[in-house]
């Protein structure tokens, strides 16, 4: 078979001949000859594979630079980058679900306390930190309050400043009125006067490049409990003795999981497993999650630095949180649980309990 025209080539690989010269213009799918006489492009019957390749990666949203490196890859190289193209795809479209029910639920949202048989819930919680059995320094900040939950894990020469100065930023909620219908607004005030404060706080050191901080945090409402998180420390939700982690890790190695290129027993001993893809500080990637929770009658929060999570087995701190009654008792014993396991870093924990009000 000779050489096809644009017209029938773009006929059999299902692509427009302008999408053909836009593609040949940015050199992701050159004619096999251009009649010097006529300009009229010329197409050889082995390019129909990648001109194919090129529309399927298309109908998925690929864009055409990263179009342009998978056409160069072999099959097996190809077909990874098309997965990661595809988890991210879905990573962003999750956060998009999350964030339109985050905004339904405020819209349509009724406040139980408007019902005369609503009981008023409140928390009750506690905060303790340690510096573990290897670390010189603690650089966890964890805080405990009213309205406000927060764990926060700093790196870097400026780690503890930073993490002490991300949960700073979040204590005026614990006195601020916030309308109804604005948490959404809110919490994302509050990340940026966090990844302010921490940029100021590295500002002073020596390797402010390398400084920052994660931030996990939950404010209180009343009746919900908004979600902001950046970074690896967790939040874990214990309801009828479920124990369930709320949130996503931003790390390296969880992305690779996410990919399929490592199992979950793979990642929890991977040498970079700590090693942060978004976090608060100067040239990272900010963009926080935030999740709204309606919160039940015995529910218990827990909110940790990964100084617990990567060394006290989920089945061990699930028994803690069934079994121990009181946040404090609660903290103290995750606390041991992290040092008798080596402590080889920092921890934090936060533990609250959603409770009704003595009225």
């Amino acid at each position: 078979m000779g050489l096809l025209t644009i017209g029938a080539f773009a006929k059999a690989s299902r692509l427009s001949p302008k999408a053909l010269r836009l593609y040949d213009e940015l050199g992701l799918l050159t004619p096999a000859r251009v009649d010097p006489v006529t300009g009229y492009r010329l197409y050889a019957p082995e390019q129909l594979e990648q001109a194919r390749l090129v529309a399927w990666l298309r109908r998925l949203g690929m864009p055409l630079a990263r179009i342009r490196r998978v056409c160069t890859l072999d099959a097996a190289a190809a077909a990874q980058e098309v997965r990661a193209f595809w988890v991210q795809l879905e990573a962003a479209t999750a956060a998009r679900r999350d964030l339109a029910t985050f905004l339904i639920d405020h819209l349509s949202w009724k406040d139980p306390a408007m019902s005369p048989t609503a009981k008023p819930l409140g928390i009750r919680y506690a905060a303790l930190s340690d510096t573990g059995l290897v670390r010189e320094t603690n650089q966890d900040t964890a805080y405990a309050g009213p309205r406000l939950l927060a764990v926060a894990d700093g790196c870097g020469s400026q780690g503890a400043p930073a993490s002490t100065a991300a949960v700073n930023a979040l204590k005026h909620l614990e006195t601020d009125s916030i309308p109804a219908g604005s948490l959404l607004n809110v919490l994302e005030d509050v990340i940026e006067q966090a990844r302010q404060a921490v940029h100021d706080a590295a500002g002073s050191g020596a390797s402010p490049e390398e400084t920052g901080t994660t931030l996990t945090a939950m404010l209180w409402t009343g009746t919900q409990l908004g979600l902001v998180h950046i970074g690896d420390s967790r939040v874990y939700l214990l309801r009828d003795k479920d124990l369930c982690q709320i949130t996503h890790d931003h790390t390296m190695v969880q992305s690779m999981v996410d990919e399929g290129r490592l199992t979950p027993e793979e990642a929890a001993s991977h040498p970079q497993r700590s090693l942060l893809v978004r976090a608060l500080g100067q040239g990272a990637d900010t963009t926080a999650d935030m999740r709204l929770h309606d919160a039940q009658r015995g529910d218990r929060y827990l909110l940790c630095s990964d100084g617990l999570s990567t060394v006290v087995p989920t089945e061990h701190i699930r028994r803690v949180l069934c079994e121990i009654s009181t946040p404090q008792q609660a903290v103290r014993e995750l606390i041991t649980l992290a040092i008798s396991s080596g402590g080889p870093d920092n921890v934090s924990c936060v533990v609250a309990d959603v409770m009704e009000l003595q009225q």
